[in-house]
């Protein structure tokens, strides 16, 4: 029997929420259900993975060209689920695949971002903010300057923390007072939120891998 073409089967990109069950919707949940093989993080994998019905899964590391050679080589038989944390439009898997990937041949299953539930648990409006991410990046110069009544919303990692970007606005021309509400581990029993200023976040201890929200 002939193997089938890699463009008959789809790339099915989950978006799981922020990391609780209880943020998961539906149809994401029937996607992981159904799909025969799965890619994604150890913990997604730990947490939504059905060894029960023999899933092929595969993890995602730091080797993402490892990842897309497994995405590849089972799309030549099957229908191939991604599981990406949050949203797969902020800041996910979603734009290497689309690299390698056309469009039609990848379907999209939303899922509530990180900064949605940020946005939410402070009860703020997030239409007019600005999102930018300093997770493994730094945005540009332009991208951080200071307008009274401007909001921003930022993914953090280790080296760009709460203490370290707070010094990096005020060098950017935010005052000092600027209000700053760190978010961290978003929906899990032990998620915390810090509401301080700049000033005061640039002297405590840093607060790292969470959303900042700063309020002009």
């Amino acid at each position: 029997m002939e193997t089938a073409s890699v463009k008959e089967h789809k790339i099915r990109v989950i978006g799981i929420g922020p990391g609780s069950p209880d943020y998961l919707l539906p149809a994401a949940a029937k996607a992981i259900e159904s799909a025969k093989v799965l890619v994604g993080g150890r913990r997604a994998l730990g947490q939504y993975a059905r060894p029960d019905v023999s899933q092929h899964t595969f993890p995602i590391t730091n080797d993402i060209p490892a990842v897309m050679d497994f995405i590849k080589h089972e799309l030549a038989v099957s229908d191939v689920g991604v599981l990406v944390s949050g949203d797969p439009g902020y800041y996910s898997l979603l734009d290497a695949l689309r690299r390698e990937y056309p469009a039609e041949q990848i379907e999209v299953i939303p899922g509530l971002s990180s900064m949605q539930l940020a946005f939410a648990r402070l009860a703020l409006p997030w239409h007019g903010a600005c999102f930018l991410s300093f997770h493994g990046r730094r945005p540009e110069q332009e991208e951080l300057c200071y307008r009274p009544g401007r909001i921003l919303g930022m993914l953090t990692d280790g080296k760009y923390n709460s203490r370290s970007i707070a010094e990096i606005l005020m060098e950017a021309g935010w005052p000092g007072e600027t209000r700053l509400s760190v978010l961290l581990r978003l929906s899990y029993p032990d998620e915390e939120i810090i509401t301080t200023t700049l000033s005061e976040a640039s002297k405590m201890a840093e607060k790292s891998h969470g959303i900042l929200i700063i309020q002009g």
